[in-house]
């Protein structure tokens, strides 16, 4: 049975090396041996900066991990660092939709072809990332997901990032192997510290043991992305997380920010329901509840709910 088609290809082209557009990190591969170089990557969307920085994790991360690293998605992109990871369940995703709620530009890295459609669930995901970054995949286009394609694939999450983030890591998780990928390529390492009462935060625990720097909040990247030391720029002609040359009201941004505090409370809501009040599209509300959560005003919890912070 032929693997499920994609969306349609939106501005898909390939790359080799030697072309103006072609990531200078992947080249870093090639000096670790012919057998781990790259030769070509199809690219689907625009390239943004790189190199960036990887947040990865568990595919299978709970609640307080995916906020992690939804939380450092969206540091990183109101700073207009570029987030990169592999698009997979858990906090790959959390990071993307991060980045992408703060305004910010993300790579994701594909363990299979463009054309394949995996996972399914995030077909919104794969159109937001196109249009506001790039999907990226070494494997012609209807290559399918095989186990090993996954920890080969990390070596180019590793090239294309400056410093790779592990945020919750198990024992035997596929973060662990961009992590070593990242060590071998002279990028920094740097972990989330977890729990140590279960096995979910086993892995990145032991890369701190090991000497992995921890990562408590994005001023830790500041010595390696200097854009890390202070806040993003703000321009009053935009509104929060808008491209540049798309003009917002400042004032309209505020009186829908007050309006979606007035409907929300600790009892967690539908996001679908709070945007219909407020008639907002998914996107604009998106947007707005990042620099809301960003602010400490709401939480996004599990299951596209949301709910007024507790102070």
């Amino acid at each position: 049975m032929p693997p499920s088609p994609g969306p349609a290809p939106m501005r898909r082209q390939l790359l080799c090396p030697g072309e103006p557009r072609w990531p200078a990190g992947l080249s870093d591969l090639q000096a670790l041996g012919d057998r781990y170089g790259v030769p070509s990557v199809s690219v689907e969307g625009e390239l943004p900066a790189l190199p960036g920085v990887a947040v990865v994790g568990a595919r299978m991360a709970g609640a307080t991990g995916q906020e992690a690293a939804r939380r450092i998605g969206a540091d990183l992109g109101r700073r207009g660092v570029t987030v990169v990871s592999g698009f997979a369940l858990g906090v790959d995703a959390a990071a993307h939709r991060g980045c992408l709620a703060a305004g910010g530009q993300t790579v994701a890295v594909f363990g299979c072809g463009l054309a394949v459609d995996y996972p399914r669930s995030h077909r919104a995901l794969r159109t937001e990332v196109s249009l506001r970054g790039a999907l990226v995949s070494e494997y012609t286009a209807w290559d399918g997901p095989r186990a090993w394609h996954f920890p080969h694939r990390n070596r180019i999450i590793a090239a294309l990032s400056r410093a790779v983030v592990v945020v919750e890591a198990g024992e035997k998780s596929g973060a662990l192997s961009t992590a070593r990928w990242a060590a071998e390529l002279g990028r920094e390492v740097l972990a989330v510290p977890g729990s140590i009462l279960g096995p979910a935060n086993e892995g990145s625990n032991r890369l701190l043991r090991d000497g992995a720097r921890p990562y408590l909040d994005v001023s830790d990247l500041a010595d390696i992305v200097p854009e890390c030391a202070g806040p993003r720029a703000y321009d009053p002609r935009r509104g929060p997380g808008r491209p540049d040359g798309e003009r917002s009201s400042p004032a309209r941004a505020r009186d829908h920010a007050v309006r979606l505090l007035a409907l929300v409370s600790a009892e967690p809501a539908p996001r679908e329901l709070i945007g219909q009040a407020l008639g907002l599209r998914a996107s604009e509300l998106a947007v707005l509840l990042g620099e809301l959560e960003l602010e400490g005003h709401v939480r996004s919890l599990p299951g596209g709910l949301v709910a007024r912070a507790r102070w």
